[in-house]
């Protein structure tokens, strides 16, 4: 049995973390969950949206699945996402990105991962004002060349190990000469010892035009901390929105998997949400605790649920929706 932390979050959290864990159940994998609370409903309990207990649980278990966590626009409390990447250095963020048949979207058959450096650069969260009348902000991103190298080898030997055969650095060394030019210095120093991989690399504004343009060009791209949170979010919406995007913070001695949407507090509690994100994430997880065929099924049950397009949600049906419920069931009974 294995024992992981389960973090439900706000908003629709509760019920597409509900949802995962039904049909990881229903796949007979047997998971001892230590529930707890962060975000929202964490301060309203214990006046802290990241209480001890929660960093004590993912310690103990290093693994967990986490909803989506509610972050203040412009004022508030940090990020609760980024304070878990910190405290457990998860210095990878993996994103794939993939088209599944039944899902209305611009292109078919996209199949490619983001690989993104989780703890550095603008998100790092040094950042302050700079008089008294606040007037003028100031952030500070920090590039190092041992976390520049620690990612851009994760991203190798990813694709080595998933038998993919292109790696994209994404960056911006024309202008950030020193941030963007370590990365980039480092990047190619590592991609020269995998000669059995294609590299190249792209300034990140025509990376954004080119995965517009033609997707199918890429495989798996690797970039710095601002740069993959957007491009991951336009990749998503290349196969049709972020209900499908999974997530994975990994780090050494952690690792949690996580919906990369947000809480969409105006439908929670309503049997709207598309569970498939938290579901595709459940399944990231389930593999990297060495269940892979509990992995497979979940994942081509999913697909086979988009494909029929009968018992799916109205983001992706309007026409003829079903809620989360109806959805999650649909998927237990494809497993």
């Amino acid at each position: 049995m294995h024992k992981v932390t389960l973090i439900p979050g706000d908003g629709i959290g509760p019920s597409i973390a509900d949802a995962a864990v039904k049909i990881i159940a229903a796949t007979g994998v047997k998971i001892d969950w230590d529930k707890v609370e962060a975000g929202l409903s964490a301060i309203d309990k214990y006046k802290d949206p990241l209480p001890p207990h929660v960093t004590e649980s993912i310690a103990r278990t290093r693994v967990a699945l986490k909803g989506p966590l509610t972050t203040p626009v412009g004022s508030g409390f940090r990020s609760v996402n980024v304070a878990l990447r910190k405290e457990f250095d998860l210095y990878v963020n993996l994103r794939p990105a993939k088209s599944f048949e039944g899902v209305p979207s611009r292109y078919k058959d996209i199949d490619l991962v983001i690989v993104r450096e989780n703890t550095e650069e603008f998100y790092a969260g040094i950042e302050h004002y700079i008089d008294p009348s606040r007037s003028a902000a100031e952030t500070i991103g920090i590039v190092t060349r041992s976390g520049s190298e620690r990612i851009v080898k994760y991203a190798y030997e990813y694709a080595r190990e998933q038998k993919r055969k292109k790696v994209t650095t994404v960056h911006k060394a024309n202008i950030l000469k020193y941030t963007g030019g370590l990365f980039l210095e480092v990047s190619r120093a590592v991609g020269a010892q995998y000669p059995d991989l294609i590299t190249n690399d792209k300034i990140i504004d025509n990376m954004a035009m080119q995965m517009v343009v033609n997707p199918h060009q890429f495989d798996v791209i690797v970039t710095t901390n601002l740069f993959g949170d957007i491009l991951s979010d336009l990749a998503s919406g290349l196969v049709g929105g972020l209900g499908l995007a999974p997530g994975a913070n990994i780090g050494y001695t952690a690792s949690i998997f996580e919906a990369v949407h947000g809480s969409a507090p105006d439908i929670a509690g309503k049997n709207l949400a598309n569970p498939c994100a938290l579901v595709l994430a459940a399944a990231m997880m389930l593999r990297h605790l060495k269940e892979s065929s509990a992995a497979d099924r979940i994942e081509n049950a999913v697909a086979a649920v988009l494909k029929e397009g009968k018992s799916v949600t109205r983001d992706l049906s309007p026409a003829h929706a079903v809620g989360t419920i109806e959805m999650t069931e649909a998927i237990i009974g494809k497993l």
